[in-house]
């Protein structure tokens, strides 16, 4: 069965980076933030703070992206991410502030999974529209958070109906020896050598065990849905769930299973910014669900590269909260010169791709040559600017599975 189902989940297969290559394109991105460091003198565009900043804005759009990953692998459009980040905000908030924060771990994984078993039953027991049951999650989860913050807060020291009382942070900790090596070679501002420093000091210093234990899930998830029988019964509910009932598949409860996955995965990036902050406040996702979705479409439907994808997110956001517009002026430098390099690569086969790119190139060449900075109000547009961009340039290289979105009615096959 297992070979049947290969066959009917089997696509054009493209050329998947080797672990070399991998290593190469990141030595490669650290010479480049190397050069616009000594070009443009904005020392925080390669700073272990940086670093630091960047993996705490990444964590929750990769685990809301992660649980759109779940979802949608098994054929289950998932707009509700940011309705099941809520959830486990409130979650990890209520249970946080009264047993600790593993508790409230614990009630951010449970809540999201309530919010994914509603979206489930919705879409596939009922055969709602996906996008429809996931706007549906996202006004309800609201609401719900809204009202239950009003009885659960209210009257204790420090909380009330916007947000909760203090919640006790995660102990955080270095890694020994690594952590200072990197930070000493860091600080010696040598070229190339000190910004791999700072880039192994941000990832190796005040870490704590719910971000290690959030980054082991993405090699986890790519064990479980590419190399187990279960994540392939999983893909082929996504691809062709026909041909996986037609092969004995229960079809339905491996869609359960993934869109319950799904909301656990959001109510846990919930929990990780209530962890971040050390409160629950109203409000507290700002979108960041739907940034892990696009996140998830950036990665192609892959662990890995929507981990690329949150923190490339994560990073922009960093730069613009660390040091505001001197940073991200010399970010719009380092994205003019690859806009045009890339577009001059694709003119020869994707011409108006290629025309585009060389247009906004120019223009972001244009707006650095002539500015000193960029003006407060639009930094903190850079992160949701750099997403559509990516998004758009790559768009025709994405892949989503054959029957993403698509009602699915037992019996089908036959």
């Amino acid at each position: 069965m297992t070979q049947l189902l290969d066959k009917a989940t089997t696509t054009v297969r493209k050329v998947r980076p080797t672990w070399p290559v991998v290593l190469l394109l990141i030595a490669a991105g650290i010479l480049l933030l190397a050069l616009l460091r000594v070009i443009t003198g904005a020392e925080d565009v390669a700073s272990s703070g940086t670093v630091r900043a960047a993996v705490r804005a990444a964590m929750p759009l990769a685990l809301a992206g992660l649980g759109g990953l779940w979802s949608e692998r098994s054929g289950v459009v998932n707009i509700g991410l940011e309705g099941m980040m809520i959830m486990g905000t409130f979650g990890a908030g209520w249970a946080g502030y009264q047993w600790g924060m593993w508790a409230g771990v614990g009630f951010a994984l449970l809540f999201g999974a309530i919010a994914g078993l509603l979206h489930a039953l919705v879409t596939v027991g009922f055969g709602v529209d996906h996008i429809v049951s996931g706007v549906a999650i996202n006004i309800i989860a609201l609401g719900a958070a809204q009202y239950l913050a009003g009885l659960a807060f209210t009257g204790h020291p420090g909380g009330g109906p916007t947000q909760s009382p203090p919640v006790r942070p995660l102990s955080t900790f270095d890694i020994p020896g690594i952590s200072n090596l990197a930070q000493s070679l860091a600080d010696k501002h040598w070229f190339f050598v000190s910004d791999l420093g700072a880039l192994v000091a941000g990832l190796t210093t005040q870490l704590t065990f719910l971000t290690i234990g959030g980054l082991l899930l993405f090699p986890l998830t790519w064990f479980v849905l590419w190399r187990t029988t279960f994540g392939l019964r999983v893909r082929s509910c996504g691809e062709s769930p026909a041909a996986a009932e037609s092969l004995g598949v229960n079809v339905y409860l491996y869609k359960y299973i993934a869109v319950i996955i799904s909301g656990s995965m959001a109510g846990l990036a919930g929990a990780f910014l209530v962890q971040d902050a050390s409160v629950y406040r109203e409000g507290q996702t700002g979108g960041r669900g739907y940034i892990g979705l696009a996140a998830m479409i950036f990665g192609n439907w892959r662990p890995g590269g929507l981990l690329a994808g949150a923190g490339l997110f994560g990073y922009t956001d960093a730069l613009r909260l660390r040091s505001g517009g001197q940073s991200v002026h010399a970010l719009v430098l380092l994205l003019a010169v690859l806009l045009l390099f890339y577009a001059i690569y694709l003119l020869r086969t994707r011409r108006n791709q290629a025309v585009a790119g060389l247009a906004m190139g120019v223009g972001l060449l244009a707006i650095y040559l002539f500015t000193d900075t960029i003006p407060g109000d639009f930094t903190g547009m850079t992160p949701y600017l750099t997403t559509l961009l990516v998004l758009a340039l790559f768009s025709q290289r994405l892949r989503m599975p054959k029957a993403d979105g698509q009602v699915y009615r037992k019996g089908a096959a036959g």
